[in-house]
């Protein structure tokens, strides 16, 4: 009796059906990642199940005979994974990427180019009071007054528009852009045969624009976009004589075509 309870007090650890356990789930754990290296893998999502596995608690308790990062580094090796993840700094880029890259580098050269010339033609024929040109996200950005281009309520434009629109027509038949005018007047109200409104008027004075430049030159009329605000898109509040002028405006934009606005081209 004395040297069975002895025995009994001998027998320490986990039960034996745990040994078998911890063998069945290491077989099964192997199967899995064999399956994985069959198919078609992805390094960090590898990765991410090994580490999945490894913070499993029965391994912790039972560890294999095999260890675990051993067994992964072999796996690793022979489906040729890298042994730490792809950072995303050390990604090269693609083809693709740098080809889009040259793209948005070339146009924006030539738009950079086109804004010098405009700019300088401005400088030289004393426009500059009237006429402005910026770039921002849209493209090149033309605002002519409308005391350059037309008399007051009319469409038709004026000899003193025709040095500058020449000068775009010629910009234009070296680049294939789309061009976007848009035709604004200021809150006072017109009620004509030819305009009933303010939509009416502005809408005469983009299309006017565009069809002179058509006309002159050899420009595609896909490329031309007509629209017409009316008084509802004001650079300035419509309280003084300045501001008012300010207002009535045609804007010629040349668009980058990297641009792609969510209410147009």
């Amino acid at each position: 009796m004395e040297r069975r309870r002895q025995q009994k007090k001998g027998d320490k650890g986990a039960p034996k059906w745990m040994v078998t356990f911890s063998d069945m789930m290491t077989l099964i754990l192997v199967f899995f990642i064999m399956l994985f290296s069959m198919s078609v893998v992805d390094a960090q999502k590898f990765r991410a199940l090994s580490e999945s596995f490894q913070q499993r608690a029965i391994f912790d308790f039972y560890p294999s005979m095999i260890p675990l990062d051993d067994l992964i580094e072999d796996i690793t090796d022979d489906v040729g994974l890298p042994d730490h993840p792809i950072k995303e700094e050390e990604k090269g880029s693609s083809p693709i990427d740098d080809d889009l890259n040259m793209i948005d580098s070339d146009e924006d050269i030539k738009l950079d180019k086109l804004l010098a010339e405009v700019l300088a033609f401005l400088e030289r024929n004393n426009l500059t009071d009237v006429i402005s040109a910026l770039r921002d996200e849209r493209g090149v950005v033309l605002v002519l007054q409308d005391r350059i281009l037309f008399d007051s309520g009319e469409a038709e434009i004026l000899p003193s528009a025709i040095p500058f629109l020449t000068k775009v027509g010629l910009l234009l038949e070296n680049i294939p852009n789309i061009v976007k005018v848009e035709g604004h007047t200021d809150s006072r109200s017109i009620s004509t045969y030819r305009y009933p409104s303010n939509w009416e008027l502005s809408g005469a004075r983009a299309s006017s624009v565009i069809r002179f430049l058509i006309d002159t030159y050899q420009l595609d009329p896909q490329r031309f976009i007509a629209t017409g605000y009316g008084e509802t898109r004001p650079v300035a509040p419509n309280t003084t004589q300045e501001n008012l002028q300010k207002n009535r405006r045609v804007v010629i934009v040349i668009s980058d075509p990297t641009y792609y606005p969510d209410d147009t081209y």
